[in-house]
């Protein structure tokens, strides 16, 4: 007797152990030979298992390879690093050709995996930051991997807008170029192939993410740089790196400012102290002017008695008018020390607004004042270095001026006093000196007062 061998369809030999025997199911030995069938738009991971020049063979477990164009490598970027044996995300693009083949792409797969990466970033109300690829008239392109997205002109930040909008370039938006925005999902719709990004709303979200951990690291006294983010007729906002502070229009400059566009512009890098911290309110105050010295305390070393200068008419009283002279200096000029002829009122000499020749007369640092006459501008210096800083004929218009000094008081926060200098030297009088006593002093110096 003899084994008897069993033939295969294709004419090999099989073992018993390799043949259903009725005993078992036949279902149960298909389940060991299922091959995965795909469908249009599946994504799955295979196996690499041919690498020509004309693309690749992945193995997806289906009853035969699929097939990557070469075309499509390069589309995904991957054409040169792929090897045998490598693990690939493939997307099916059709189940079977006409020669039976599977088509598949990796560009496809990349795109699909990107889109789920938008939407679980849109889900999330995540911000991610991306560079500026490409732009059109109504705003610029960017990339999430490789998912194209626009972002709308709307929808750039402020300061952006301003600088480049109101460009005389063809194309406003050139000039971004490579550059790395903040960026918040606010439409995403794969159907449609559209993503829609905003850099106003990633600003305004990492803005109040980080404005809670600035304030709790900054204290008052802080100097910090930032960057000028827009302008206002009441002063400056400056980003500290997430979180904006205001240099009110005050604080720029101890020199007097109408508008911040005098001193700043939008993208200007500055240098600015701490100044308040409102926690509650989540402001932050900042100034320029405290980083320089402050006038005042300088102005020995900057001025003398006798000196020429140049000063603005900032405001007229009865009794004299006030200029201000370089460095936010503003000192008074008694109505005797406008002109030689009798006048009745300033306003017959001057104007708010002129510009005019001074000669310094006095200097008070201690009291913060300083006394300037216009008469005298136009005179030899009446001082020589033998003799005192005063000559004798000046004294008696001195004392009228002196006299009535005693009834200006200076306010350190001027816009709290009704009447007063725009530098602060108020008009309203001392109750320890009483208007009697100061006229007895001008009586005892002979001169007439109107």
């Amino acid at each position: 007797m003899y084994e008897e061998e069993t033939q295969t369809p294709q004419g090999s030999r099989a073992s018993e152990a390799e043949i259903p025997s009725f005993d078992a199911s036949m279902e149960d030995w298909l389940d060991g030979h299922e091959h995965r069938v795909l469908r249009r738009g599946d994504i799955v991971r295979g196996e690499v298992v041919y690498v020509g020049e004309e693309g690749l063979m992945v193995d997806v477990g289906a009853k035969s390879e699929g097939i990557v164009p070469f075309s499509d490598l390069e589309r995904s970027g991957v054409a040169e690093s792929l090897q045998e044996g490598d693990s690939v995300l493939v997307y099916c693009v059709t189940p079977e050709d006409r020669n039976g083949n599977i088509l598949l792409s990796i560009s496809k797969a990349q795109v699909a995996r990107d889109w789920e990466r938008a939407k679980e970033i849109y889900d999330s109300g995540d911000i991610f930051q991306s560079k500026v690829a490409g732009h059109n008239k109504g705003g610029v392109i960017v990339y999430l991997g490789k998912v194209r997205g626009f972002v709308p002109a709307s929808q750039l930040a402020h300061h952006r807008r301003t600088q480049y909008q109101d460009s005389d370039a063809a194309h406003p938006w050139s000039e971004l170029m490579g550059e790395e925005l903040w960026l918040k999902v606010i439409e995403c719709d794969p159907e449609q192939n559209r993503l829609i990004l905003s850099e106003q709303a990633a600003l305004r979200q990492r803005r109040k993410s980080m404005r809670a951990e600035l304030l709790s690291s900054l204290q008052e006294g802080d100097v910090v740089t930032g960057e000028v983010t827009s302008l206002a007729d009441f002063g400056a906002f400056v980003d500290l790196g997430g979180a904006d502070g205001l240099i009110h229009v005050s604080e720029l400059s101890w020199d007097r400012v109408k508008h911040p566009s005098e001193v700043l512009n939008i993208g200007d890098e500055v240098t600015v102290q701490v100044i308040s911290i409102d926690d509650e309110r989540k402001r932050i105050g900042l100034s320029m002017k405290r980083l320089e010295p402050e006038p005042w305390s300088v102005i020995d070393e900057r001025y003398q008695v006798g000196d020429l200068v140049t000063g603005t008419i900032t405001k007229l009283t009865n009794f004299g008018a006030f200029a201000r002279i370089e460095g936010g200096i503003e000192g008074l000029i008694h109505i005797s020390e406008l002109t030689d002829r009798m006048i009745k009122h300033p306003s017959e000499v001057v104007e708010a607004g002129d510009e005019v020749p001074l000669r310094i007369i006095r200097i008070e640092p201690e009291r913060r004042r300083i006394g300037l006459s216009l008469r005298q501008a136009e005179e030899e210096s009446p001082w020589s270095e033998d003799e005192g800083p005063l000559e004798e004929a000046s004294l008696a218009e001195d004392a009228v001026v002196a006299a009535e000094d005693e009834l200006l008081v200076i306010e350190d926060e001027p816009d709290q006093v009704e009447a007063e200098s725009e530098d602060g030297e108020s008009l309203e009088e001392e109750p320890l000196h009483q208007p009697e006593a100061l006229m007895e002093q001008v009586a005892e110096a002979n001169v007439d007062v109107e």
